[in-house]
Parts: C-alpha cells; sequence; structure tokens
C-alpha cells in the first residue's frame, strides 16, 4: 500500500523539470545581485497521496508531491508563501534578503476533521538535507 501511495504521489504535483535544472538547484549557488533565493519543498510522508498546493503571493505556484521542492528568485522584500490541502489552508510571511538563500518547509498538519498545511522557515543545513532527497519541480 505505501509503494501505491507514492506512486500516487508522483503523479500528484507539478511536472519535473529538468535533471539538469535539479542537479544545478542542488549546488546552492548564492543567487545574483539584487535577489534572494527561496527554496520550498516537502519532504514528510503523513497524507502522502495528495499534493499540497503552494503559491507564493504575487508569484509562482506550483503543487508539491512528497520528496518534492521548487526554487525560486526573486527582489528583497517580504513575501507571504500559502498552502492548501483540501480546504485547510496555512500562511508564512518571510523576508527575503539579498544574496540569501532561505528554505521553507511545507508539511501536512493534522485537523480535528480534516488534515491542513503548515509553512515553517528552517534553518540552512536542514533545508539543503530535504532538497538533496528530492526532486525539482516547475512552478507555474
Amino acid at each position: 500500500m505505501l509503494s501505491l501511495m507514492l506512486s500516487l504521489a508522483a503523479c500528484g504535483g507539478s511536472p519535473a523539470m529538468n535533471p539538469q535544472y535539479d542537479q544545478e538547484a542542488k549546488q546552492f549557488q548564492p543567487p545574483p545581485a539584487g535577489s534572494g533565493a527561496l527554496y520550498v519543498y516537502r519532504k514528510e510522508l503523513m497524507t502522502a497521496a495528495r499534493p499540497i498546493d503552494v503559491g507564493i503571493v504575487g508569484g509562482a505556484t506550483a503543487r508539491l508531491a512528497i520528496n518534492t521542492y521548487l526554487r525560486i528568485e526573486g527582489p528583497p522584500g517580504p513575501v507571504e508563501i500559502d498552502c492548501k490541502l483540501g480546504d485547510q489552508t496555512g500562511a508564512l510571511q518571510t523576508q527575503i534578503e539579498d544574496g540569501r538563500t532561505t528554505f521553507i518547509e511545507v508539511s501536512t498538519k493534522v485537523g480535528l476533521l480534516l488534515p491542513g498545511c503548515a509553512v515553517a522557515e528552517v534553518a540552512p543545513a536542514a533545508g539543503q538535507a530535504a532538497v538533496r532527497a528530492s526532486r525539482r519541480v516547475e512552478s507555474q
């Protein structure tokens, strides 16, 4: 059953990006001058068959299945990352800093009746480890 859930999760997210771009993103190169980088990833197994919809307010959107991520670069300033799982939502506001890379984990949280989603900023070491074990998806 677990392998079926994992295969469904792989099909339920955004399209996978070219493997070359995946490998480039896993080198964690600093963003160009005048911009910051943001990695948004999902690594957990809870409700693996359901992708989590992620949106960067005013920017990219993606459907993150288990062990997937996206990398976005943009100008310094505040940014809001939203998630949606079914009818449940979550959000986080963070700051994109010039020359800095920020890691954001999107995960499932247990609700009273239905599962929801949560968004949290994580330390670079934890974020890099999760991204290395994941595959990059295209934002829409």
